[in-house]
């Protein structure tokens, strides 16, 4: 977790980031476009490694902290951090996928989960609610609001329907590192935190449970997985504090 107070953002920082998160966006389009039943999640790494790099950018997680990828790939039960190799999707999987670009100095950050081929209604509906929790704490990261605003509104969303807040896990702060203070976390109390001032640029990720919202890392000392084998879902943006509306810097 990142320490220490945010650095706030020039405009032209936030226009830079805005291209490294359009990379990223670019990125996460094309290989859940190219996701299916019977490939590996080692052949969509390949496929978001080239293009990050064919637009002039380095992906932000290969070598960080010694991952071995350049996307975090991670099914059904593994909420973060899963290692592309030689798993094969199956029909009926959920697949998140987290990608980081590194471009001109500066990072982007998001992740969406799919599903593999059709899935289940109960697979979708927990894909459809953590997006509705990330919107509604976007909403909420404006100058004035207090850090915390985000957290519990996500929290609500999700403890609304019935599934489990990740704790051990959360949000960043983003810019020249990949990860600065504030962390950003997906549970807490309206009007506690850091006042969100003009210049914070945030990674917001909601993890939700199906079950448990206690994780184990596995023995590659990177993947982390639901205690209880319930799936997970991991959405996540990168937006910029403005002096009016949030601005989601990870948008194609």
């Amino acid at each position: 977790m990142a320490q220490g107070q945010p650095t706030l953002k020039t405009r032209r920082e936030i226009d830079i980031m805005r291209e490294a998160g359009r990379i990223v966006a670019e990125t996460l389009a094309l290989v859940s476009k190219e996701v299916r039943p019977g490939l590996t999640t080692a052949d969509l790494d390949k496929i978001g490694h080239d293009y990050i790099r064919s637009r002039g950018a380095v992906p932000s997680f290969k070598g960080y902290n010694g991952f071995p990828a350049s996307l975090c790939t991670s099914v059904n039960e593994e909420i973060v951090h899963g290692i592309p190799g030689p798993r094969v999707l199956q029909e009926g999987d959920l697949l998140s996928i987290d990608c980081g670009a590194f471009y001109r100095g500066y990072h982007g950050d998001a992740a969406t989960t799919v599903g593999v081929g059709r899935i289940d209604l109960t697979a979708q509906k927990m894909i459809d609610v953590g997006w509705e929790s990330l919107w509604a704490g976007i909403k909420l990261a404006r100058a004035g609001n207090r850090l915390e605003d985000i957290s519990a509104t996500i929290q609500e969303v999700l403890e609304r329907n019935g599934y489990g807040v990740v704790r051990d896990l959360v949000g960043h702060g983003i810019g020249r590192r990949l990860h600065e203070p504030p962390n950003v976390p997906n549970f807490g109390r309206r009007g506690q935190g850091l006042r969100l001032v003009p210049g914070m640029v945030l990674a917001i990720e909601p993890m939700l449970t199906q079950g448990s919202y206690e994780g184990r890392t596995l023995e590659d000392e990177w993947t982390i997985v639901t205690v209880d084998k319930g799936l997970a879902v991991h959405v996540e943006h990168t937006v910029a504090i403005t002096d009016g509306d949030p601005e989601i810097l990870t948008l194609p």
